[in-house]
């Protein structure tokens, strides 16, 4: 079995170490073969590592890290003065060779602007995007991008975008030829702005994307599409809309929170289709956006994420490692961006 180490950001995210460590826990007994460089301050790290199994701390270790980025620090700030902060040694573990990828719930301005720095982007890309994964109504998934890294995108960035998201979705969902959508108001041609329309025209006249066209956000979920590519101002927003929609819907489907055993049983029973559909709907299983664009692999996860959201993020980063996805984006990218 070959073994593979992630650098997780043990400091970083709403809870800290609290959620980090517990899900570094889960995420080692579900992947025999991960290693994890557990980045952060040694006195809140020793403790717990002593608690776990052998097992556990024989595929550990520690590398210290004093300083901690704050969640509501700019960007510029924790470039300049957070040089020893977790998420930064976590990023150079990677740029170092000592770890295949990053994962944080730390600041996004400052991971997105700290990997740029650390990881540099791939060849002909100017701008890293976040990109996750999302249910479907066939059962499948599909993939978003930009989901916040990028407020402001011109055309070319935008059908950037397009190329890592289909190079993404070949290599994690293995399907040949992605239909790649662009979000829009509407699916006719004369619907969206410039930008929007320049995009439709890049998509149209590059042979290595399958350009299905517009698609609206009422669409996004219907099977219609494998990758959604927007700017991340569109992106964040439509996001987190859909995730506070659904947990609207699992509030209403189960009133009171967390149900008795018995209930749960009860209802399984009777209605197993609705737990089918809850565990469907669970936005933590979704949960790891990756930084598309990188030299390297860097996963970011939900700030306010819980043990079981993070974890997911570290098996999100997994896959990646294991599947080469920034070797397979840059070989696509070479063909359409290089033209080589």
């Amino acid at each position: 079995m070959n073994t593979l180490t992630i650098a997780l950001d043990v400091m970083g995210g709403d809870f800290g170490p609290s959620v980090t460590l517990s899900s570094a826990s889960l995420a080692l007994s579900e992947h025999p073969n991960l290693n994890l460089l557990l980045v952060g301050q040694q006195t809140v790290i020793e403790p717990w590592l002593r608690q776990q199994s052998a097992n556990h701390q024989q595929r550990c270790q520690i590398l210290h890290a004093e300083q901690v980025v704050e969640m509501d620090e700019r960007p510029v700030s924790a470039l300049r003065s957070k040089r020893q902060s977790s998420m930064r040694k976590a990023l150079d573990a990677v740029a170092a060779g000592d770890a295949a990828a990053c994962v944080s719930a730390g600041n996004t301005g400052a991971l997105m602007a700290m990997s740029k720095l650390v990881l540099k982007t791939l060849p002909g890309i100017e701008r890293p995007a976040l990109i996750t994964a999302l249910p479907t109504m066939d059962g499948g998934r599909l993939h978003m991008l930009d989901l916040g890294a990028n407020v402001d995108c011109d055309s070319e960035t935008l059908f950037q975008f397009a190329l890592m998201g289909s190079a993404m979705t070949q290599v994690v969902e293995n399907i040949p030829a992605p239909r790649v959508a662009l979000l829009n108001i509407g699916e006719e041609e004369i619907k969206g702005n410039d930008q929007i329309k320049q995009t439709a025209q890049l998509l149209q006249q590059c042979e290595e994307i399958n350009y299905s066209g517009y698609i609206e956000g009422n669409a996004i979920f219907a099977g219609q599409a494998d990758v959604v590519v927007c700017d991340g101002f569109v992106g964040n927003i439509c996001l987190k809309t859909c995730e506070g929609l659904t947990s609207l819907m699992l509030a209403k489907m189960f009133p009171g929170g967390q149900l008795p055993r018995w209930k749960k049983w009860l209802i399984g029973l009777i209605f197993p289709g609705v737990v089918t559909l809850k565990k469907a709907m669970n936005p933590d299983q979704y949960n790891g956006a990756s930084l598309l664009g990188l030299r390297g692999i860097v996963v970011k996860s939900h700030g306010n994420a819980d043990v079981s959201a993070m974890a997911s993020a570290i098996s999100e980063a997994v896959l990646e490692v294991e599947r080469q996805v920034p070797d397979r984006i840059a070989d696509m990218l070479q063909s359409a961006l290089l033209g080589n």
